[in-house]
């Protein structure tokens, strides 16, 4: 299930990637109102389940969960390339009775600048010392779990990390190898060590119990007011 906003450039390559993929029974769109393009280019393709929703990630992930007919639902970020050997680890680890949902790895798409890969490393390494897991990183669940919890939290930001949460207090949550590509635009947009700060900056300050409604204002969107504004 991909939650969508003006992703028009990136959008179609996730869905052809996911499309190329055997084991996947549906592919959920949730738009969250996109002005761009994004929302034309989808009703006119086949295969594809789109749902309307209002903006914000939780919603979307929300509205999308509630359509899907599937035993485990992956959320996916619109701009993420997931292959047939990822999706074989998911599978394969989705046969554990235990196992409430997880993430992946990741490797960003881009090869320059070379200091996406030491961002890449630490995401990687915090995942799998933590057992933990962001949007970008491919969350998937059970569907009875996620139903169970309560969904997503309809926050503006880090919805991502309080589902995490919710999903660990039922069973494992597990990290596969099998990386996932990401987009790296944010980082080469403002810069790959400022946002790469920034972002730890917001976990921190989340952590010591700042909202996500006032982190909100700090955080820039990769997109440019342009896009957002349509």
């Amino acid at each position: 299930m991909v939650p969508a906003l003006n992703e028009r450039f990136g959008l179609p390559r996730t869905l052809a990637a996911l499309d190329r993929c055997r084991g996947i029974d549906e592919m959920i769109v949730v738009d969250g109102g996109s002005t761009d393009g994004t929302l034309d280019w989808l009703q006119s393709q086949k295969g594809i389940l789109l749902v309307s929703s209002s903006r914000g990630k939780g919603t979307q992930l929300n509205a999308g969960a509630a359509q899907a007919s599937g035993d485990v639902i992956l959320f996916l970020h619109a701009d993420c390339l997931l292959d047939q050997a990822a999706l074989d680890q998911l599978l394969a680890a989705m046969s554990d009775a235990q196992l409430s949902g997880g993430g992946f790895c990741i490797r960003f798409a881009e090869a320059r600048p070379r200091s996406l890969r030491l961002v890449a490393a630490g995401i990687n390494l915090r995942a799998r010392a933590k057992r933990t897991a962001t949007g970008d990183q491919g969350i998937f669940v059970r569907k009875k779990v996620f139903d169970a919890i309560g969904g997503a939290p309809e926050w503006p930001l880090f919805e991502d990390v309080e589902l995490v949460r919710r999903i660990k207090t039922t069973g494992k949550f597990a990290i596969l190898k099998a990386p996932l590509t990401i987009s790296g635009r944010r980082y080469i947009q403002h810069g790959v060590f400022r946002t790469a700060v920034l972002i730890y900056t917001l976990r921190l300050a989340y952590w010591f119990g700042v909202s996500p409604q006032r982190l909100k204002l700090w955080f820039r969107d990769t997109r440019s007011v342009d896009e957002m504004n349509g």
